[in-house]
């Protein structure tokens, strides 16, 4: 997935995927997947993705500072 945000590309096909983070199982209404990836230019951003229940009701792309990634890996236990 490729997400323009304030002028800067975020594409997950180009980033290096740090993390990924699933809560509940496929096919499950309130599942969800979290995947953290760093540009080459060190940018970060999450590749989200969910079932109709879940916090992400629709695939996305989230910019994230650096010290919002450290939080996000923290918070999984990665």
């Amino acid at each position: 997935m490729k997400k323009i945000i304030c002028k800067v590309e975020y594409d997950t096909e180009n980033a290096k995927k740090v993390a990924t983070y699933t809560e509940g199982n496929f096919g499950d209404k309130a599942g969800f997947e979290e995947s953290l990836y760093e540009t080459e230019n060190g940018k970060f951003f999450l590749y989200v993705n969910g079932g109709e229940e879940s916090p992400y009701k629709k695939e996305d792309i989230k910019r994230l500072s650096p010290a919002k990634a450290d939080e996000w890996k923290k918070a999984r236990n990665i």
